[in-house]
């Protein structure tokens, strides 16, 4: 989302535009996790119905608020993700069988509601939110975690653009794109995923979180190191 703004978009069409390549990724990203068996479909489909809704109501106030403020406050969140990644990390990388077991709960239904609403506002970075409640709230190692977070994005994430296409705020030849370079990248990114492991996707998403906080917080611009490479 940030590229698009550096190439000139206003903030609200660059979050709208974002939800195309979003769309097309973890629908590429899906397909690969459940051809290697790697996704629960139906506490899948239980998670996603709350992420709907909540998305719906995100969406709604989105299309009419500027979001840097939100951006702020989800730079001060990743950065307390990193917590959770390194406090005892045998429940990210190994989950826990006994609550796979169990059925979705209403604190569940609430959590991933909330999700959902952060999601349809401002896309960036609801992933990090959505293997939270599946890794420490369902009990999925990060593997089979990306699945159904690959799952419930692409569930709720036509919702949200369609209230941005109707508000007129997508740009299509920036979304499709970017959806291509997305594509690719799901699939590649799948394919590490379960071969190199849990391990390799949490280190993976340490770099990341680090990576955004620090342009999001105003440490960094990466942006200038953008405009030097090109």
């Amino acid at each position: 989302m940030s590229l698009f703004m550096l190439l000139g978009l206003p903030a609200n069409v660059a979050n709208g535009t974002y939800r195309i390549a979003a769309l097309c990724q973890n629908a590429v990203t899906l397909g690969t996790f459940r051809h290697q068996k790697m996704l629960d479909t139906r506490k899948g489909i239980w998670l996603c119905i709350p992420t709907i809704i909540g998305s719906v109501i995100g969406a709604r106030v989105a299309v009419n608020l500027d979001e840097k403020a939100i951006e702020k406050a989800f730079a001060v969140a990743m950065i307390f993700m990193l917590f959770f990644l390194f406090y005892k990390p045998e429940k990210w990388l190994k989950g826990q069988q006994e609550l796979i077991a169990k059925k979705v709960s209403i604190w569940q239904i609430l959590l991933f509601f909330f999700i959902g609403i952060y999601g349809g506002f401002v896309h960036v970075g609801v992933g990090y939110f959505i293997l939270a409640g599946v890794v420490l709230g369902a009990g999925y190692d990060l593997v089979k975690a990306n699945a159904l977070k690959a799952l419930i994005v692409l569930a709720y994430s036509p919702f949200a653009l369609a209230i941005f296409i109707w508000e007129g705020q997508v740009n299509y030849e920036f979304g499709i794109i970017h959806a291509i370079g997305n594509i690719i990248g799901g699939y590649l990114a799948t394919r590490f995923a379960v071969s190199w492991g849990a391990q390799f996707v949490r280190w993976a998403i340490v770099v990341i979180i680090l990576v955004s906080s620090v342009q999001l917080l105003g440490l960094y611009d990466f942006k200038q190191l953008f405009e030097a490479i090109l």
